[in-house]
């Protein structure tokens, strides 16, 4: 228990000084940053880079994925507009980083890995930290999760070509999709469902993503 402690208030000037980083390129979101101030990103990345966790920059993690930069996760968050008690789909848990930000945010999560490696090793980090989400879901993050939709809001962590309609079905009225939608390159882009077939779009600038996989049937 006391290791456990340690390890969790490790870093804590570090992580400030993260914030204000975050606050001079533009995070505005009061929960967003409280949310990065405690987190401990370095325990969702290998040892070996802890020295390297408050950094502002995304690193590799395990099956050739990555945590992403820290601004990129305040700022999708941030675009959700997220309060505790909506519903939240996430799409590709990764290290489970971002999910542990959301489930300080909601306390409706809902994270779905389609790598197994993934699913096990940040499921079993967010469960020891006592970062509580609904469900981990080891399945295609392409199609959702349909069981428990309509979602107020969906949180793409991969690059894709194109906005898939599945997920676009699994929101709620007024719900929001923050998608990073293109190839080599990605635009950050929020849809909001104003009626059951019209969206709003908008497109918030160039990013850089690992691609948003399906699996094959």
């Amino acid at each position: 228990m006391l290791d456990k402690f340690l390890d969790l208030n490790k870093h804590v000037g570090r992580r400030n000084q993260l914030v204000k980083k975050l606050k001079s390129k533009g995070i505005t979101s009061d929960i967003v940053l409280y949310a990065i101030s405690k987190i401990p990103r370095h325990l969702f990345m290998d040892k070996a880079l802890e020295e390297y966790a408050y950094n502002d920059s995304a690193y590799p993690i395990d099956e050739e994925q990555t945590i992403s930069q820290p601004f990129t996760v305040a700022f999708q968050t941030q675009l959700l507009k997220l309060e505790k008690n909506e519903k939240v789909l996430e799409i590709g848990t990764g290290s489970g980083y971002q999910t542990a930000i959301l489930s300080l945010i909601s306390n409706k999560v809902y994270t779905i890995e389609r790598h197994h490696k993934l699913f096990k090793k940040s499921k079993k980090t967010l469960s020891s930290l006592g970062y509580r989400v609904k469900k981990n879901i080891f399945g295609d993050g392409y199609d959702g999760f349909l069981s428990e939709a309509p979602y107020n809001a969906i949180l793409v962590t991969a690059g894709s070509p194109i906005i898939p309609k599945k997920l676009l079905n699994q929101l709620s009225i007024g719900g929001r999709i923050v998608i990073p939608v293109g190839e080599k390159k990605q635009i950050m882009t929020r849809l909001i469902r104003t009626d059951e077939n019209k969206f709003e779009r908008e497109s918030f600038g160039e990013f850089r993503f690992v691609p948003l996989l399906k699996n094959k049937k």
